[in-house]
């Protein structure tokens, strides 16, 4: 059981019978009365964000969170099969499971998935993806006067997203999958 006093950003509660993920909170000490946190929480569920006001007594339970490793195996039409890291069954995700990782899922690379009761909810990329660059305009030297100018690249996951000039086609590059973002080429 978890008290408010131990709410943190990043602390999963379970609140009206779904996980919650505490965003931000705040304790309030009014001049009369009691203590009281107000906070912002996201359902893990529906991903809706919404704000919430707890006397400083209220307990909760810990939600029925498991993570597991899985590699993503192929799709078959709006289903996506993945392999279980530990007992090697086959489990199949849709669609609505993957939006925010769509961009990043590559055969045989290895994901997380966030259960809730025996049921997925959520999967994660890994932090850090290696992705080949299929198509990219060649970077011309003397483009740009300080040499910090980018260019799109789509990726082999059919992500689009800007590299530098000197990314070209083929190459091997990492991604920062928590914002979108080119890190380095990879020799």
């Amino acid at each position: 059981m978890y008290s408010t006093s131990d709410f943190r950003k990043g602390l999963k509660i379970l609140f009206r019978d779904e996980p919650y993920m505490i965003l931000e909170y705040q304790l309030v000490k009014p001049g009369k009365g009691g203590t009281y946190l107000k906070t912002k929480m996201k359902n893990m569920l529906t991903g809706l964000v919404h704000e919430e006001t707890f006397r400083s007594t209220e307990k909760f339970p810990e939600p029925n969170l498991a993570y597991k490793e899985v590699a993503y195996l192929y799709s078959d039409n709006d289903l996506y099969n993945f392999l279980d890291q530990e007992n090697y069954e086959e489990i199949s995700l849709d669609k609505d499971h993957l939006d925010e990782v769509l961009p990043y899922l590559k055969e045989q690379s290895v994901y997380t998935v966030l259960y809730f009761n025996g049921n997925p909810i959520s999967v994660t990329p890994p932090m850090f993806m290696e992705l080949k660059v299929m198509e990219t305009t060649p970077g011309v030297k003397g483009d740009t006067a300080q040499g910090a100018g980018s260019k799109p690249a789509t990726l082999e996951t059919g992500l689009v997203l800007q590299v530098p000039l000197f990314v070209q086609e083929g190459d091997l590059i990492k991604v920062d999958t928590r914002d979108c973002k080119y890190i380095e080429r990879i020799k």
